[in-house]
């Protein structure tokens, strides 16, 4: 799912201009990709399988899932376990990074909930 960004863009000059600016905008940047916070809120929860956190997220594709833990473990949110068994077992679990940008993000989620305007009802 990741795949090479043009380096040449407008877009990744600016994008890189921000990073450099606050490491503030690389982690914006992270945490607005689709399924991550979910991603991140499913391994809190408990859920610590792939398959777990597939059937949670039950609109996230294989693919997609894959890249977001591959990002989250990247950034040392995430930790990989796996297990010499057959078959093959892998669990994730959270870094203390990890727990506490969970924090971070509920506390937004309950800032944004109580924002006015924000808490709109999503049309069907």
């Amino acid at each position: 799912m990741t795949t090479k960004r043009k380096t040449s863009s407008t877009n990744f000059r600016n994008q890189s201009f921000l990073e450099g600016k606050c490491s503030l905008n690389e982690l914006l940047d992270l945490v607005s990709k689709r399924w991550i916070s979910e991603v991140l809120f499913c391994i809190e929860e408990g859920n610590n399988r792939f398959k777990s956190i597939r059937e949670e997220l039950k609109y996230i594709s294989d693919t997609v899932l894959a890249d977001r833990l591959k990002q989250l473990e990247k950034y040392g949110l995430i930790s990989k376990v796996h297990f010499n068994e057959v078959p093959l077992r892998v669990e994730y679990s959270l870094t203390e990074n990890g727990k506490e940008l969970c924090r971070l993000l509920e506390a937004m989620c309950y800032f944004s909930d109580n924002l006015p305007g924000m808490n709109m009802e999503v049309v069907k």
